[in-house]
């Protein structure tokens, strides 16, 4: 039997979902410092202009490992992209990873922020290279390259990668509402069965 996946996706629906791809806070050890406040600011979400300026002053201020320096540049990236600063997202995420390069939600990060900016190739190589490395939070890798694919055309792939994001995390339901888009025919053989 032949399948045929069928997405329903506009073209302004992928415009959409732009604002939809996922990001994963970098973890920051250590208590009660503002490295630490800045990674909770990325992964729980608030004010992004005041996680921004906690994790700029920071970087600026704090003896931070390389490691945690790196994360705290990553978190400020995600908070740059989540108010709407893609070129200033892009370069924090470019330091974190130039500073520790082992930081695979870093990857998916950028690819997220990539995502934005319609880089679709870059964003790709990025998601690819998280998801090669490990990441954490593997689910939003996978959703993240879903958005990338269906924007470049590939729908079989996205709709496998929604997929997989959904059998990773059950619950991610970024994912599962978007394969509610989907329609999977069977195709008729040259024969006619």
């Amino acid at each position: 039997m032949n399948f045929r996946i069928l997405g329903t996706i506009s073209a302004g629906a992928i415009a959409g979902m732009w604002a939809l791809q996922a990001e994963a806070a970098v973890t920051v050890l250590g208590n009660n410092t503002l490295a630490q406040s800045c990674y909770q600011a990325a992964e729980f979400g608030g004010d992004p202009q005041n996680g921004i300026e906690t994790c700029t002053f920071a970087v600026e201020h704090e003896s931070l490992t390389g490691t945690d320096k790196a994360a705290t540049y990553i978190n400020r990236g995600i908070l740059r992209s989540r108010a709407g600063h893609a070129d200033q997202a892009l370069s924090d995420y470019d330091i974190g990873l130039a500073i520790d390069a082992d930081l695979s939600e870093g990857y998916v990060d950028r690819g997220a922020n990539y995502i934005v900016l319609q880089r679709y190739d870059d964003a790709l190589k990025d998601i690819n290279k998280g998801i090669e490395m490990g990441a954490k939070r593997p689910q939003i890798a996978y959703y993240d390259r879903a958005i990338v694919e269906e924007a470049m055309g590939d729908i079989r792939a996205a709709y496998q990668d929604y997929k997989k994001a959904v059998e990773l995390a059950p619950d991610f339901t970024l994912a599962s509402d978007q394969l509610t888009r989907f329609k999977i025919v069977r195709k008729s053989s040259s024969d006619g069965t």
